[in-house]
């Protein structure tokens, strides 16, 4: 083995090598001159001392090149000599050349840009200590606030402290709040009110997770004892960055949350976006706080309020099996031991069947990795599909070239070349294409990330997602392009070095066949061909679906509403102020209606796509209804009018539905069929959560069934309550207007300040903007499959050509002699054009089945259609042979316009 200081001279030898020719051939000429003079002292002639002098010294080239391999690293030298010959005749072939890198550039770019997505999302560690010993309680699959008596994936903060006190297999545990509190508050010293993303985390968080702090010092424990005494934040420094411009002076700084200014105690490392991929926290505040902290939810000491994520970090030896076993031997006690339990045999049956499953938190939770785990591996295998066709593109023009030097390397091998000298070189060559090709790649890919994360985003703001270029992927990358080398190069080095060297030499083309009768080459077009109809299929099918998607019937009209929301909790108004805040949704309502070309406004809840609030409901006296999961919203009495919601029986609200009347519903027509299938469902009365709640509500209305969430789902068991008879933070204000989108927007935001120009605005954008949100995901699977179909066709569409015409090309001898014994040019065109039907007649014959079975595959991802849907199929074979057809037909036409006595003398 090579010393480090053998090593740096073998270094150094190549880096001088002339200076080392130079030295060595005045050496040897030194030692030949002493032992000719040698020669002639002892008598000896001139000629006879200088054979005698080169006798006894031996072959001086065989000496240099011993010398050199002792010296240097002759197999390196090697190399760099594949590489320079390769690199040149990159450059005599340039139309070959740029089709290879184009075809490797795409296919590696897309390869790296869809892989970024996959590790951002699935495979990328959080960037805290030991991530492999956390663990999360539940598959953290549910956001929000729950009452429920067995609750096995949202936590309250009395729990978290049980637990914390009663286990025995985590070393630390962490609890932190399920939803982002988005609120808008006031840097101490500014005037005007700033979008913040705050996130409540109990004060072990930090300590538990390992993670320092980039400046000052992160939340304790200390912070998190007792409820609302410790105003105190850890900021990001992403946001330290944006807000503050790095500011020295940001320790000690005050913002001001609600009524309360909350101080900076520490800056959060650069690499820390907090424990939910796809969602970067502005600030962190200690749980304590939460009553503190716009829009006040959830509580700090409601032993069945229950919104947090529960997390701990295993033990030394602990096995996650283990943990939950005890965890599950805790949760019973646990429950059942809080004062206000109350239980019953329902709960108690229904505690009894709980358990908690511990999911591992190595890679942090994240919503969007249920959304596009499944569209990202699919898009995954789509572009590993894109590769091989370019591979078997390139490989199919590497060999048409490779027919080209048949004389060279049957020369090379009559001169003493090994085969495996000669394939070694052609893999070089490859290689090195592959590595350009790949650079190439990385370029696209940095563009691409760019795009897919607008895509994935959906809007204006895009995720706070890092896929920028990084080790693993230029890893990932350089993976790709070896193998990528190898598949391309091989095939080709294998064929052209396989040579009879004696009709090789004669004139070049011998035994050594051209494409045109080369079974590897049709064996590779029909392949791109098989491929290509795969994915073009697969294309066909998800722009379809997403077709069906959006011609669903919504049940409400979408056409020229607009959407804002506001945050009323931001401006300093309480929920413990109902009246305030009612006065507050009825003035706007007002002054909205008011304008010029509004004909309804209102105020909500919730609107299409935003989540819901669901409990079960129940009529006193009957089972009908229990199990169901209702999903409730909050609305003012224009909302129907807003939406294009219509009425299918009864009445909306009205000024008579007060916070002492009778509380009143308009329920959906499938609620209504569920609850009251005997007859008409209006002036009945059904209880929300629980015939103990004091929400008892009688029916007035039907509502026609609506869409609520997503546009592929069954409609909705859906009631509607008046924000007169309930206390609620409402966001959501719907307006149906006439007119220009921009005119309306301005007046409608100047018409809310003008309520209370403190009032937050935000997310304005109109109904269909939001319906297009809902299908992001589908959106992005069809645009990119589509994309990625069209470029395998492109791809096979160089193919078929640059074969086709390298086929003509060594065949025009042949067509000469054709046409001279009378062949017509149609007769010519059609010699060429029948070998191109019959590739893409057999590929399509082999893909069709593949397809079929590809589709059902992915018909779980479609809406509306089958996996063996027909008209795609069709199409998609249909758009392949017309390509091909045209790829074929300039070769073909050129061929039959070869002049004959021309064609007879070409060689």
């Amino acid at each position: 083995m090579d010393t480090p200081m053998e090593l740096l001279r073998r270094i150094g030898m190549l880096m001088r090598r002339r200076r080392f020719d130079s030295e060595m051939e005045e050496e040897l000429g030194l030692h030949l001159e002493l032992r000719e003079q040698e020669g002639r002292e002892a008598g000896m002639g001139p000629g006879a001392a200088r054979m005698a002098a080169y006798r006894r010294f031996g072959n001086p080239t065989a000496i240099k090149e011993r010398s050199y391999r002792s010296w240097g690293w002759d197999w390196l030298e090697s190399f760099f000599a594949d590489v320079v010959y390769g690199m040149r005749s990159m450059m005599r072939s340039r139309a070959l050349t740029a089709v290879a890198l184009l075809s490797l550039g795409l296919g590696i770019g897309a390869n790296t840009a869809i892989f970024s997505f996959l590790d951002a999302l699935m495979l990328r560690a959080l960037p805290v200590k030991a991530p492999s010993e956390l663990v999360l309680l539940g598959v953290g699959q549910n956001i929000g606030i729950t009452d429920s008596i067995a609750s096995t994936d949202l936590y309250s903060y009395p729990f978290y402290r049980e637990l914390q006190k009663r286990n025995r297999v985590f070393s630390e545990t962490a609890a932190a709040f399920s939803m982002m509190n988005a609120v808008y508050g006031r840097v101490d010293g500014r005037r005007d009110a700033e979008a913040m993303n705050v996130q409540l985390v109990s004060g072990t968080y930090f300590p538990m997770l390992g993670v320092q702090a980039g400046m000052g010092r992160m939340l304790s424990d200390d912070d998190d004892r007792t409820e609302g005494d410790h105003p105190v934040a850890v900021v990001s420094d992403a946001w330290w960055t944006r807000a503050l411009a790095l500011d020295p002076g940001v320790l000690g700084k005050g913002v001001k949350l609600g009524d309360t200014m909350f101080t900076i105690v520490g800056v959060a490392p650069r690499e820390f976006f907090g424990t939910k991929v796809g969602q970067a926290p502005d600030m962190w505040v200690p749980m304590s706080m939460v009553a503190k902290v716009p829009p006040h939810w959830g509580s700090y000491g409601g032993n069945f309020d229950e919104a947090l994520y529960v997390m701990g970090r295993l033990k030394p030896g602990v096995t996650p099996a283990q943990a939950e076993a005890d965890v599950n031997v805790l949760y019973r006690p646990i429950i059942t031991g809080f004062g206000d339990a109350n239980m019953n045999r329902e709960k108690r049956a229904e505690l009894d069947k709980a358990h908690i499953n511990l999911t591992p938190l190595a890679n942090g939770l994240s919503d969007l990795r249920g959304q596009y785990s499944q569209p990202l591996k699919m898009l995954m295998t789509l572009v590993g599909v894109v590769l091989l066709i370019a591979c078997a593109n390139i490989a199919n023009l590497l060999l048409a070239r490779s027919n080209a030097r048949v004389r060279e390397f049957a020369v090379r091998q009559a001169l003493g070349a090994r085969r495996s000298r000669l394939v070694r070189q052609l893999l070089t060559e490859s290689m090195l294409l592959a590595l350009v090709g790949g650079g190439l790649g990385i370029v696209f890919a940095m563009g691409a990330d760019r795009v897919l994360l607008r895509m994935v985003s959906g809007g204006p703001e895009t995720l706070p997602l890092d896929v920028s270029i990084n080790l693993r992927l230029l890893g990932f990358t350089l993976v790709v392009t070896m193998v990528t080398a190898v598949l391309f190069g091989t095939l080709p080095a294998l064929r052209a070095t396989k040579l009879e060297l004696t009709e090789a030499l004669k004139d070049g083309r011998g035994t050594q066949q051209g494409p045109s009768k080369s079974l590897p080459a049709r064996v590779l077009v029909v392949s791109q061909v098989v491929l290509s109809l795969v994915l073009l299929v697969g294309a066909g099918l998800f722009v379809r679906s997403l077709v069906n998607l959006t011609n669903v019937d919504t049940g409400f009209n979408t056409e020229n509403v607009l959407l804002l929301k506001v945050d009323p909790s931001s401006a300093g108004y309480k929920d413990d102020d109902p009246v305030r805040l009612r006065g507050l949704y009825g003035e706007i309502e007002d002054r909205l209606n008011g304008l010029h070309g509004v004909s309804a406004a209102s105020f909500s809840l919730f609107t299409f796509h935003e989540g819901s609030w669901n409990t079960g409901v129940q009529i006193a006296g009957s089972e009908l209804g229990r199990g169901l999961n209702v999903k409730h919203n909050i609305i003012g009495a224009g909302y129907f009018k807003a939406m294009g919601i219509p009425l299918i029986a009864g009445r909306g609200f009205g000024p008579q539905d007060t916070a002492t009347s009778q509380k009143v519903a308009v329920i959906s027509e499938r609620l209504a069929h569920t609850l009251f299938p005997d007859g008409n469902a209006i002036g009945h009365h059904y209880h929300i959560a629980g015939l103990t709640s004091p929400w008892e509500m009688e029916v007035i209305g039907i509502a026609k069934d609506v869409m609520f969430e997503n546009l592929d789902e069954a409609p909705e068991v859906l009631d509607y309550i008046s924000y007169a008879q309930r206390r609620q933070y409402l966001n959501d204000i719907e307006v149906r207007y006439t007119g220009d989108f921009k005119t309306m927007s301005a007046e409608v935001q100047q018409a809310i300040h003008s309520v209370d120009r403190e009032l937050p605005i935000t997310r304005v954008m109109s109904l269909d903007q939001q319906v297009a949100l809902s299908v992001t995901q589908q959106r992005m699977v069809a645009q990119l499959s589509a994309f990625f179909g069209m470029l395998a066709v492109f791809l096979s569409c160089i193919g078929i050509y640059g074969l086709m015409s390298y086929m003509v090309s060594r065949r025009t001898n042949e067509i000469g002699i054709r046409m001279a014994l009378g062949a017509a040019r149609g007769d010519v065109r059609w010699l060429v054009m029948r070998e191109i039907a019959w590739m893409v007649g057999v590929g399509v014959a082999i893909g069709v089945p593949m397809t079929l079975a590809g589709g059902r595959m992915v018909r779980t991802m479609l809406f509306g259609l089958k996996g063996t849907d027909m008209a795609s199929l069709a199409g998609s074979v249909v758009v392949l042979l017309f390509v091909g057809l045209v790829a074929g037909y300039l070769p073909a036409r050129k061929a039959s316009r070869v002049e004959p006595m021309t064609a007879l003398r070409y060689e």
